[in-house]
């Protein structure tokens, strides 16, 4: 967001993650100068123009049954700004001489004398991580852009490769503008109709491919592009959710892991209900923190008082359920309910840049008009003013989170959560318990389960957590760096979400871990 935020990890109308500010924002920090550490890096990668090919390089241990694979060889071509190829992969790993797919892959050569490719993913499920590398010169520092070849993928099942597609545009509004909390045995009947409705929709639309989508899936993947691209070790930026694709290829390839860095952490070993309150409780600080900046200023329309207004934004939000409100332009096609109003209010979140509008936007909707709370929710679902949706983000993010983690299948667990969360986080409480209810009736059953990641024998992992992180808290980067052999935390004190390219602290640590494996001292803050 705008910066531009790629990607949004959501599931049903819950808040599940969500990824990186693409625009660079410099603050300063404290700390003291870093210690040598050395990693390995990956070798070499061609940067050539149209029809260049990258030679592949294989690892000790690759299965016989994908040395097709692993000993294809990437054919360039210019797209645009970007270079452009398709890495060819098999749809289930299971099965490796069965059906194939083509993974969208992009490249911005490095500027200088490159030091290998850096693989870049924004979050999700269901971010483009073609798109967030061509945007190369907005999410890594000038250091970077000059000594790696910024190199992206859509993941399986995403934007240009193979994506998946259950809902009309309209039927989408519909699905994402439902009512987050259902308050009544009525309501809960809807939302798990509405949950039915969708989970079927893409069990008749989507094909095989639907339960081949696993963060598994795309970590093996990812393991077929290192050695595509020719690189011995495979050189890592996650943020958001890209962070469990970058651990869990940690965990499947440890001895493969050149320069690592996994920015605002998603997990692994933690439950859909671990999740779920854990994104309640840190969008409800990221809120408090927003509300406190507000109230600070004369023209706050939430009130003077960080209690106060807080909970002026429940009473609105149970406002707009009861009765929508008018958007301009919308007619009556869409109003703003109260799951847009609790869109547009995240979004905000992820970027402190986007407070004013924010604030701008209560004001008017206090008013009466939706419209300012819309367009950011619009910016949330990336969504189009004439209707239609950039990415199938908003989709493709059910069919992997429902396969990589169990959710609960009776509503007497959502019931409950709904009130046990609300009494840590009562603003977000209640709509993050019910956010994984599609995923307790999805067609398919979970082929993964929240299990540690170690790593044993990888090379240092670098993990930054932002102490107000909405959407992964700090507290989730503090636990996948202690449960890594080789985890290294560095902490940004500040609001938003992730910190590379948020903190000039944050950016110098990172850039000399990735351009000469030197690790920030224990105990980094920012």
């Amino acid at each position: 967001m705008s910066g531009t935020r790629t990607t949004t990890w959501r599931t049903a109308n819950g808040l599940v993650a969500g990824a990186a500010a693409i625009a660079m924002v410099t603050a300063g920090c404290s700390g003291g100068a870093g210690s040598s550490a050395s990693a390995p890096s990956g070798s070499a990668v061609s940067s050539g123009g149209a029809g260049a090919t990258s030679t592949a390089v294989a690892s000790s241990g690759t299965p016989a049954a994908l040395a097709k694979f692993y000993d294809q060889k990437l054919a360039w071509s210019d797209c645009g700004a970007v270079k452009c190829t398709k890495l060819t992969v098999p749809v289930s790993y299971a099965k490796p001489g069965g059906a194939t797919i083509q993974i969208a892959v992009d490249k911005v050569p490095a500027k200088g004398h490159s030091k290998g490719a850096l693989v870049v993913n924004p979050g999700g499920p269901g971010g483009s991580g073609y798109d967030y590398a061509a945007a190369a010169d907005q999410i890594v520092t000038p250091q970077i852009r000059s000594s790696y070849d910024v190199v992206g993928f859509d993941p399986r099942g995403v934007g240009r490769s193979s994506p998946i597609t259950c809902m009309s545009d309209a039927a989408l509004d519909a699905y994402l503008g439902s009512d987050p909390t259902p308050d009544t045995k009525a309501e809960e009947q809807t939302a798990l109709k509405n949950a039915k409705a969708f989970a079927d929709d893409c069990k008749a639309k989507a094909g095989p491919l639907l339960a081949n989508v696993s963060t598994l899936d795309v970590a093996k993947d990812l393991d077929i592009l290192r050695a595509a691209l020719g690189s011995t070790k495979l050189n890592y930026l996650g943020k958001s959710y890209g962070t469990l694709i970058g651990s869990t290829y940690a965990g499947l390839f440890p001895k493969r892991v050149g320069h690592f860095v996994l920015d605002g952490v998603v997990p692994p070993d933690i439950t859909t209900e671990e999740m779920n309150e854990g994104q309640a409780e840190g969008f409800e600080e990221a809120t408090k923190s927003y509300v406190k900046n507000c109230v600070a200023q004369s023209n706050c329309p939430l009130g003077t008082t960080e209690s106060a207004g807080m909970a002026r934004i429940r009473s609105f939000l149970k406002q707009v359920d009861a009765k929508p409100l008018p958007v301009s332009g919308q007619g009556d096609v869409r109003k703003l309910t109260e799951g847009w109003a609790s869109m547009g209010i995240a979004e905000a979140m992820y970027s402190k840049q986007e407070w004013p509008t924010l604030t701008q936007a209560f004001d008017q909707a206090f008013g009466g008009d939706g419209t300012g709370l819309m367009v950011l929710a619009d910016a949330y679902a990336e969504r189009t003013a004439e209707g239609t949706y950039t990415g199938n983000i908003m989709q493709v993010i059910n069919a992997v989170s429902c396969l990589d983690r169990p959710a609960p299948s009776g509503l007497t667990t959502y019931e409950k959560d709904s009130t046990t969360f609300a009494k840590v986080a009562p603003t977000w409480g209640a709509m993050l318990a019910w956010g994984s209810l599609v995923c307790g009736v999805w067609p398919i059953k979970p082929t993964g389960t929240p299990h540690k990641i170690a790593a044993a024998g990888s090379g240092p992992i670098l993990v930054v957590g932002t102490t107000r992180d909405p959407a992964t808290p700090y507290k989730w980067s503090v636990q996948l760096a202690k449960e890594l052999k080789n985890g290294h935390l560095l902490t940004y004190v500040g609001d938003g979400h992730t910190a590379y390219g948020q903190s000039a602290c944050i950016d110098d640590a990172v850039d000399a871990y990735l351009l000469a494996g030197t690790l920030p001292p224990k105990g980094k803050t920012c």
